[in-house]
């Protein structure tokens, strides 16, 4: 199989969809890659490290026009449309229950796409989404004590307090693996920390795993009102594979905050928790106010540590990669639901339902395209 990846685009988006090694394993497979030209550089590859492992270094109309089967790491930009081929397939992060435009796109142009955040296994884990949840959880505490600081116009925070000077406020929504980071990293500079969530379990292991160093609540309106107005720091971290993220934390809540706090909103790719979240921001205008509240909404934070993000994504997605390019979509499918679960449009048709409905379309169960 030819497999392409092409340089990204998106503002700030410095990390490359394989290393120099990811690429010797297909090419010791018997596949060729095709590498557009600097991919890797932001992530500290080089051409010629990507020639020595077997790569063929490309423009990137000849990584798209040529390849069978292309991967990246963010979702293809406008630009970039013009590409994307009829039985092309197509692995990446999408969040295609917030972006209409590229579903449209993909369907018209009979993609098959298959979305990292949507690749699930039969115990709900989404493997793939880990090592960027990690990242992403660990960075929005230093993210959010960083624009803590006076010169960002925060309220003078260290969360970590000092002796005879009490510890900041953190609360995380989402006791998933991005708030368990996100709590992890905050309880270890010595935040106050409470982390809110639905599910009972997820704190019980959130409690057995911190102890007394951690509060934790379910997340209701009635908790979430009096957790917010008393934070210093609100981490975002609720997903919900394929939907649109649900809105928890609402204008009267942020007006409730006081002057200078910060809300860091991790569930962005997927729509935001918070209602004054109204714009997606990048890495080189991270953030903006509104009520006197900093609010932080990057859809790409791990791409900020490119080098890191990239070695730790490409050690989850080599093994989905190589069973795609060795077995090819249909069998792959049909022999694994991990990947039926990650397919999203498949020969013009939309098939998580998840997206169907965040976007009001029409759904179509992909068995009954490819029969298994």
């Amino acid at each position: 199989m030819i497999i392409g990846v092409p340089k990204e685009i998106k503002v700030k988006e410095d990390r490359v969809a394989i290393t120099p090694s990811g690429v010797k394993i297909l090419v010791s497979n018997g596949h060729k890659v095709l590498i557009e030209k600097s991919a890797g550089l932001g992530s500290g590859f080089s051409d010629e490290a990507y020639q020595e492992s077997g790569a063929v270094i490309s423009s990137a109309s000849e990584v798209y026009e040529n390849a069978e089967f292309i991967i990246k790491v963010k979702e293809p930009q406008p630009c970039e449309y013009k590409y994307l081929k009829k039985n092309q397939i197509l692995f990446t992060f999408l969040h295609l229950a917030v972006e209409k435009m590229l579903t449209q796109e993909l369907l018209k142009r009979k993609v098959t796409s298959i979305a990292y955040e949507t690749l699930q296994t039969d115990d709900g884990r989404i493997p793939i989404l880990a090592p960027v949840s990690e990242i992403a959880g660990k960075m929005s505490i230093q993210i959010a004590a960083n624009l803590l600081e006076n010169r960002n116009n925060g309220s003078g925070i260290l969360l970590g307090g000092v002796a005879g000077v009490p510890a900041g406020k953190v609360l995380v929504i989402g006791a998933g693996k991005v708030g368990m980071n996100a709590a992890k990293t905050a309880i270890g500079i010595g935040a106050n920390v409470s982390i809110a969530d639905v599910d009972i379990d997820k704190l019980r292991q959130a409690d057995a795993m911190f102890g007394s160093r951690i509060k934790t609540y379910i997340s209701n309106q009635e908790n979430l009102k009096e957790l917010v107005k008393d934070s210093d720091v609100v981490i975002g971290g609720v997903l919900i594979p394929g939907h649109k993220a649900p809105c928890l934390i609402t204008e009267e809540m942020v007006k409730s905050m006081r002057k200078g706090s910060v809300i860091v909103d991790l569930s962005i790719d997927q729509g935001g928790i918070v209602e004054t979240m109204d714009r997606i921001t990048t890495i080189d205008n991270p953030s903006y106010e509104k009520f006197g509240i900093i609010h932080y909404c990057v859809p790409n934070i791990p791409g900020s540590v490119a080098r890191t993000s990239t070695l730790a994504l490409t050690n989850e997605t080599i093994k989905y990669i190589e069973a795609i390019a060795n077995k090819g979509i249909i069998e792959t499918i049909k022999n694994d639901n991990i990947f039926a679960r990650g397919v999203n449009t498949f020969n013009g048709k939309l098939t998580n339902k998840g997206v169907a409905d965040a976007l009001n379309m029409e759904y179509t169960e992909l068995p009954s395209i490819i029969g298994f």
